[in-house]
């Protein structure tokens, strides 16, 4: 960023040099070398705007590359686990504690699920990525059967909204504990409510600096179509975003 910035002012420099010139100037050879000159100045700094732009557009490919195969490796050690509970089970004849650890998967499988109908990629992705990405937090997801918020409202609310979630939950991460090292647990509800679709966060314990919360939480919502409201619990918060047409709000009723 600093280098970039240092460009632009070199740039800036070099093509206020020759308009100066151009000014006290009156030969057409030096009116024609102060062209080249400008131009040549212009087409190298689009040149290196358009690279920086494309390492840029790299880089962000590269880290979302590395998120996307940490949380596939975090997945894919979570499967692996349980397929050893359950060899482990069927070889030692427990049927009773078989069933049960079939279950907890099914509920898995069924929590993974309601994430991945939600329709907004951006909030998809953060929250399947969550547990591998933020070890500050242990966050549980509950999300109301059927919800698909992409058909609830339009792209920009509901990146938005995605926008508000993400930074509600660093608001938690950061203001919600006492120390560095404390790990804070967060439930994280949606559902649908009065036309309205409610984002509810509660965190267990009472640590942290309350005053600072809700002053990160209110942050996170100005400027945007959400609104924050306390809850009846200590240290719990909703987000609530109506529904955007006729439609949308007889579906969320």
């Amino acid at each position: 960023m600093k280098d970039r910035k240092s460009v632009t002012i070199a740039a800036g420099v070099l093509l206020l040099v020759p308009l100066v010139l151009f000014y006290f100037n009156k030969s057409v050879g030096v009116y024609l070398l102060l062209c080249v000159w400008v131009l040549a100045v212009v087409v190298g700094y689009v040149a290196y705007s358009r690279k920086q732009q494309e390492q840029e557009k790299l880089r962000l490919l590269e880290s979302f590359q590395r998120a996307a195969s940490a949380t596939l490796g975090h997945h894919r050690h979570d499967w692996m686990n349980d397929l050893q509970i359950l060899y482990g089970y069927v070889q030692l004849g427990k049927h009773d504690k078989l069933l049960s650890c079939l279950d907890r998967i099914r509920e898995r499988m069924a929590a993974e699920s309601k994430i991945s109908k939600l329709g907004i990629p951006s909030l998809v992705f953060y929250l399947q990525s969550f547990r591998e990405m933020n070890k500050s937090v242990q966050l549980e997801i509950r999300i109301e059967e059927e919800l698909e918020l992409g058909k609830l409202m339009d792209r920009q609310a509901a990146e938005e909204l995605a926008e508000t979630i993400m930074e509600t939950i660093r608001a938690f991460q950061f203001g919600g504990r006492s120390s560095w090292g404390e790990i804070i647990g967060l439930t994280m509800s949606i559902y649908r409510e009065g036309g309205e679709v409610v984002v509810r966060f509660e965190q267990d314990g009472n640590s942290g600096n309350q005053d600072t919360l809700r002053r990160n939480v209110e942050k996170a919502t100005r400027g945007k179509r959400i609104y924050a409201k306390d809850a009846a619990l200590p240290k719990a918060y909703e987000l609530r975003m109506p529904c955007g047409n006729l439609n949308e709000v007889k579906a969320c009723l």
